[in-house]
C-alpha cells in the first residue's frame, strides 16, 4: 500500500507519523511518498490532503500540476484524506471568503464550505466529537478550521458541531474540518486506510 501526502506546505509530518503508527496498529505494510510535483499522484493508492493554508496549497497544487493528477486520481476511485484546508480544497463550492481571494477548489465533493467557520487562530480549540464509522469521542482539534454548510445527496455526513458538518464521505473522499493527526488517536487514519 503507497500512500501519498501532498507535501508542499502543512502539517505534512503529522499525517506521515500518524499514517505510521495506524499501519502499525493494524497490522498492515504501507509505504509513504510526499508528494511536491507531478509525477506521482497515479502511483499511489491513495492520496493525503493536509492541513495548512489552504490559498497556498491551491495556487501551488495547480502550478506544479498535482490538482490535475489529483481529480483524475479521485475520477478512478483512488481513496483521498482532506484535513481542514484540505477539505476546503476538496469542495465543489466556498463562501465568500473563497470567493474574495479568488481561490481555486478541486470541485471534488459535492459540498459548499464555509473558511474559517468557528473564528481566527486565537479561536482553535479541542472537543470531543463521535465521528459515524470511526467511533465516539474523538479528540477533534480545530485550528481556524472550516465546516460543511452544505452537501449533495450523495455525500455521507460523518460528524457536526451544532448547525455546521465537520466530517464526511462522498464515496472515496473523506474531508474533515479539523486535524486527526494532531493527536496520538489514530482512529481516523485506520478508517482511511481500510478504505483503501
Amino acid at each position: 500500500m503507497l500512500i501519498g501526502v501532498i507535501a508542499i506546505q502543512g502539517n505534512v509530518a503529522e499525517h506521515v507519523y500518524a499514517l505510521e503508527c495506524a499501519f502499525a496498529e493494524r497490522g498492515v505494510h504501507g509505504e509513504i511518498v510526499l508528494i511536491k510535483h507531478e509525477g506521482l499522484v497515479s502511483g499511489c493508492d491513495a492520496i493525503v490532503l493536509p492541513g495548512g493554508e489552504s490559498t497556498t496549497l491551491a495556487r501551488l497544487m495547480w502550478e506544479e500540476g498535482i490538482a490535475v493528477e489529483i481529480k483524475d486520481a479521485v475520477g478512478s476511485g483512488v481513496p483521498v484524506l482532506g484535513t481542514c484546508a484540505g477539505l476546503v480544497l476538496l469542495a465543489k463550492r466556498g463562501d465568500g471568503e473563497v470567493a474574495r481571494v479568488k481561490q481555486r477548489l478541486l470541485g471534488i465533493m459535492d459540498v459548499v464550505v464555509k473558511r474559517n467557520a468557528f473564528g481566527r487562530q486565537y479561536d482553535s480549540f479541542e472537543m470531543s466529537i463521535d465521528i459515524l464509522g470511526v467511533g465516539d469521542g474523538f479528540p477533534a482539534v480545530f485550528i481556524r478550521a472550516p465546516a460543511i454548510v452544505q452537501w449533495g445527496d450523495g455525500v455521507d455526513v460523518l460528524a457536526r458541531i451544532g448547525d455546521y458538518v465537520v466530517a464526511a464521505q462522498q464515496g472515496s473522499v473523506l474531508a474533515l474540518a479539523f486535524h486527526p493527526e494532531m493527536v496520538p488517536d489514530t482512529r481516523v487514519h485506520q478508517y482511511f486506510i481500510d478504505m483503501i
